[in-house]
């Protein structure tokens, strides 16, 4: 057979190969981004559909180890991003990523479900593993939810360091309790007061100019005047005290 037998049969196999998709790369791989933060700077992982990790940086040593930890979770090998998903570094500087997206495909609709409840805990405040529960409808749940919250891919914006044990005790933190009370430090957060007032029965503290009853660190009370402040020790002693639980912070529980 000669060259030019082969040029034909080269030419109608090179026509079977079909082009790869344009976002094949997307369906495969991910992107990793380096973004500082007020606080604590990160690794962020994102694919088109959102936002899939998150790593303080301080916890790795760089971003190879990143990467190779990022796989070895996901299964997607990750490369260098132009730049992180928009929306990330306002969001760190605030504490309020309720309007990122993110990418939980992995998990179960239950820790789905936890890591939505847990995003609407303003900057500044702290609820107890209670809470979480009782949000999501699951108040026999508590203990699943800090399960579901130790395995959270998405720390810091989806701020699970926010949620504490209902003794008052800050808890624990997939990256020690130290980061723990750093963050919330950095959000004016005086967890040694949190625990002083919740070990001194002010689970709940309710204003007496409205009669409303909130949990501790709740934005309306903080608000309130020291005079009008008035502990509960439970939600059913404030209710027979004629206060009413707070639309705001939703206080559950006890």
């Amino acid at each position: 057979m000669t060259d030019d037998d082969d040029r034909p049969v080269a030419g109608a196999l090179s026509r079977m190969v079909e082009r790869a998709p344009a976002h094949l790369m997307d369906r495969i791989a991910a992107q990793w981004a380096y973004v500082e933060g007020p606080v604590e700077d990160v690794y962020v992982a994102f694919t088109p559909d959102g936002i899939s990790s998150v790593v303080p940086a301080s916890t790795v040593s760089g971003a190879e180890v990143f990467a190779a930890e990022f796989s070895r979770r996901f299964g997607r090998p990750l490369f260098r991003a132009a730049r992180p998903p928009a929306g990330v570094e306002q969001a760190l500087r605030s504490g309020r990523a309720t309007g990122l997206r993110f990418d939980l495909h992995d998990l179960t609709p239950f820790e789905q479900a936890v890591l939505a409840a847990t995003l609407q805990i303003p900057p500044g405040e702290l609820r107890p593993y209670a809470w979480v529960a009782g949000q999501i409808d699951r108040p026999r749940a508590v203990r699943a939810v800090g399960t579901a919250l130790g395995n959270n891919p998405i720390p810091v914006l989806i701020p699970c360091h926010r949620v504490i044990r209902s003794d008052g005790n800050v808890g624990q933190y997939g990256f020690g309790q130290e980061m723990k009370r750093r963050l919330l430090d950095g959000e004016g957060v005086d967890v040694d007061l949190v625990e002083a007032m919740v070990r001194g029965g002010a689970h709940f503290v309710g204003d007496a100019s409205t009669r409303v009853v909130c949990m501790p660190t709740c934005h309306r009370i903080r608000a309130t005047a020291d005079g009008d402040r008035q502990a509960f020790a439970s939600l059913d002693e404030a209710r027979r005290s004629g206060f009413r639980p707070c639309a705001d912070c939703r206080p559950v529980g006890r």
